[in-house]
Parts: C-alpha cells; structure tokens; sequence
C-alpha cells in the first residue's frame, strides 16, 4: 500500500510530516503569488500613468497652456492629489484577488472609490479655502475615472482570455461529500474566469470513487482531514469547501488554522444555485457567520429602471434602424414570395400571449411544413432546431445567422410585451411542456438577447438554456443587461449557434 493509499484508510491516524515545512511552504504559495503579483503590479502602473494623464489635462486647462509648461506653474497640488487618488484605489481593495476577471464588482469598486475621493477633496477644498480648482471636478474626475474602467476591462479581456489557455488559474483542491465535490468541479471548469483549476479533490464519502467533472476525472488526493499535507505536494494556493462533515463542527476551525500556516487561501462554495453575489450579504453575530440571501424581487423600482431603459433603446434603435429595417423588408420581398414580415404567438411575462414581430427568414407555407420535418429535430428536446432547415430562404440564412430577423421585435419592446434583455421567448407548445421550476422563466418579460443569446444560442442543450434563464431571472441588474447588450453586438459579427 502507497503512502497516500495508507493516509485515506487510517483518517483518524496521526500524520508525521516527512518533508520540509519551509521548503513546501515556498512551492504552495509561489505559484500564486507570482501571477497575482505580477497582475497587480501591472494594473497599479496602467492605473498610475491614466491618472497622471487625467491630472495633466486638467492643469493644463487650468492654466491655458501646455502640458511642457507644467512644471513652471507647479505641479505639487496636483501630485498630490494623483497619489491621494492611488491610494484611496488600494484602500478599497480594487486591485483585490477575487475581483479581477470576474463580475462588476471591481468596476463598481473603482467607481465608488474615485467619487468618494473627489467629494472628500471637495469638503476639504471648500472648508480650507473656500473654493475647489473646478478642472479637477470637470476634467481630471471623469477622465480618470473613465480611464481606469478602459484599462480595467482591457486587462480583464487580456486576464480572460490567458485563462482561457489555462494561465492565471489558482490550483484548487476541493473538499466535501462526493456529490458537491463533483457539482462544484464541474461549474469551475465550466467558466474559465472563474480562475480556479481544481488539481485534486479531498472526499468525506466514497473515497475509491474518482470525482467526474465536465471533460476530465478529478483524482481523489487525500481524506479531508489531510488536506493541508496535499496541498504542498500538488503545489496548490487554495482549498474550496463544498461540504463538510455533519460530524465534525470543529472541521472548518481546524482546516483554516492549518491553511494559515501555509499561506493557502480557504474559500467556501455554499451551494446555492441561481443566486447571485448581490443577492447574497455576509453578517457576523458573536463569531457566527451568517449568509443572508435577499429574495428574488419582480416588481419595484428596479423594473420601472428596466422599463425605462426598455423605452430608451427601442425607440432609439428603430429610429437609427429604419434605413437598415427598409433595405431588409425590400431584399425578403424580393428573394421569396409572401410578407417581409412573420408573426408568431409567444408566451410572454405571467403567461400572457402576445404576438411576437420577426422578418420572415423562411417560406411562407413554414408553419405548415413544420409537422413533417418534426421527427428531424436536431432541438434539446423541447425545442424545434434543424441546423439545414429547408424552409430558410437565402436572405433569411443571412438575417438568422446574424440576428438580423428579431430587429422588428424593438416595436414588441416599446409596446411593453418584450424587454431589450430577458429569457427567450417561448411557444405555447413549449410551455406546455415546462417542469414546474421553469416556469419562473415566465415571471418577467421575455427578450430579443438574453443569457442564452450569448453563450451558444441553439448549441445550448435545454437543461443549460433553462439553467441561463433561471440564473437570469432570479439575478437580473441593470449592469447585467448592459454587459449583455454589449456581448450581444459582439456576437453578431462572430454569430455561434444561430441557426
């Protein structure tokens, strides 16, 4: 028997290290601290040089001149305020671990921490001498501020696609029962920016079983309780809790003071699923930590914003559209006999029908033809897809390929029985065939993007298409449909799935 083979038959052995404490301490921890260093110091330095740029501006505009001629001027206040500014940057953590290549967070943390600087150099301003230089407020704030966010998102897609090769990951064990081990192996491997790569897996139950993720078996490392001893024989940085033993209360208490001494990093994965982090506040009471989950809302002030928002893009999209619109309804009527236009009933928000604007893309005898090419479905399941439909003209291959049919949907938006973003809208024939969980997709308006139209359209098996809807509708910001949006307009020059 192995030594590690040993180790998971006898958990409740004493286990005598045999190998140097200092010596594994530097393997664990360099790896990490490497690429996070590098990371950090190279976005201290881009955040450095907008900001020193945005201060140039402004005292420049304030003096008339050039920016050669600063230094005759003096330029003391506005250093000071530059280093002021990085330094209020690292005091709310923007540069933090965690934050970087995933979420708004970091954005928003980069937000807030420049307009509470400038308001607290405003009151010191007004207090000490009465007045603030303006150009500091007009120039240097926005410019800086929108500087650092480029160069923020710039790093991130630089951060991202790194990881997407398999750089800049954190090497993970994960700890818990068989199942959750599996679960959360399987939705970091799913998202490469969530920048862990799970190296090995600790097990409570059924220790012989290896862990399967989504394209690779997970090797079983150690018993939970000799999780520190691997985690310097696999040279990992961190260990993520699934589940502990219902046995052991002390076990969390014991694994971090083990970690600690190592420098590895602990972090928990609770497995609630569809629920956001801004769903989710953290609370200490006398030592106990508590993990408040806000309930998903559907009404509010945040659904007027979304309407709002909803009136604003539709209408400004059909007024730059309608050159675009006009040429599209000329080349459908031209291509194929029958209406440029195709109107189809779809269920909308509580299980409303409404009927959804498209530009028609296949013949107009489709809906006919469609019960004889049924049994060819190449859909999940519930849905109808066939990747070389017959029925799709030349023009509507085009027009489907790169969205172009769901434009007159911007009218079903202004009419309010769609949103710019939501869940796909579905037939009624498919509604029919909901569980009883997937008919919260119905509980907010449907939309012409959404989660599924980004990350593989018709390529999404129905259990993945659902998952996205759900997350969606239980976790929707405005933030979130701005990034959609804008993934959007990405994916119809480089169209995956669309079919």
């Amino acid at each position: 028997m192995s030594r590690i083979d040993a180790r998971l038959a006898s958990p409740t052995s004493v286990f005598r290290p045999t190998f140097d404490v200092r010596s594994e301490f530097t393997r664990a921890v360099a790896p990490a601290v490497s690429w996070t260093r590098r990371l950090k110091i190279r976005l201290l330095v881009t955040d450095t040089l907008v900001l020193a740029i945005a201060m140039a501006a402004a005292v420049a505009t304030e003096a008339g001149i050039g920016t050669a001629q600063l230094v005759e001027r003096g330029i003391t206040g506005p250093a000071l305020m530059l280093v002021g500014w990085i330094l209020v940057l690292a005091a709310f953590r923007t540069r933090s671990t965690p934050l970087l290549g995933i979420g708004t967070r970091e954005y928003k943390r980069v937000l807030y921490a420049s307009v509470m600087y400038f308001g607290a150099v405003a009151t010191g301003f007004v207090l000490v001498s009465g007045t603030a230089p303006r150009t500091m407020f007009v120039i240097a704030l926005p410019a800086g501020t929108a500087g650092l966010l480029v160069t923020r998102w710039s790093w991130r897609r630089w951060l991202n696609r790194q990881r997407m090769h398999g750089n800049y990951l954190s090497r993970a064990i994960v700890i818990g029962d068989h199942g959750d081990v599996s679960y959360v192996a399987r939705e970091l491997e799913r998202t490469s920016s969530a920048a862990f790569n799970v190296v090995g897996a600790a097990v409570f139950d059924d220790p012989e079983s290896p862990v399967s993720g989504l394209s690779r078996t997970v090797p079983i490392v150690a018993h939970p309780d000799r999780v520190a001893d691997a985690v310097g024989r696999l040279e990992a940085d961190s260990v993520i809790v699934a589940s502990t033993s219902r046995d052991d209360t002390e076990f969390m208490r014991d694994l971090s003071w083990k970690l600690e001494a190592q420098g590895t990093s602990l972090v928990v994965a609770p497995r609630l699923t569809n629920v956001a982090g801004g769903r989710i506040q953290f609370r200490a009471v006398d030592g106990l930590p508590l993990l408040h989950v806000d309930p998903a809302r559907y009404a509010g002030a945040r659904f007027i914003m979304k309407r709002a928002f909803d009136i604003a893009v539709s209408a400004l999209a059909l007024a730059v559209l309608a050159p675009v619109m006009l040429a599209i309804v000329l080349a459908v009527r031209l291509d194929s006999p029958g209406s440029a236009f195709f109107r189809q009933e779809r269920v909308g928000k509580d299980g409303r029908t409404f009927s959804m604007l498209k530009f028609r893309s296949m013949v107009s005898t489709a809906e006919d033809d469609l019960e004889t090419l049924l049994p060819q479905s190449e859909g999940n399941g519930v849905l109808f897809k066939l990747k070389n439909d017959p029925r799709v003209t030349r023009v509507g291959a085009f027009l489907r390929a790169h969205s172009l049919d769901e434009l007159p949907q911007f009218i079903n938006v202004l009419r309010g029985e769609m949103s710019v973003v939501g869940p796909r809208p579905p037939l009624q024939r498919e509604v029919q065939k909901y569980e009883t969980h997937v008919h919260r997709r119905l509980y907010i308006r449907p939309g012409i993007t959404g989660m599924w139209q980004v990350n593989g359209r018709s390529d999404l098996d129905w259990d993945e298409s659902v998952r996205l809807d759900l997350y969606y509708v239980e976790n929707w910001t405005l933030y979130t449909d701005l990034s959609i949006v804008w993934r959007t307009i990405r994916v119809l020059f480089r169209p995956v799935g669309a079919y």
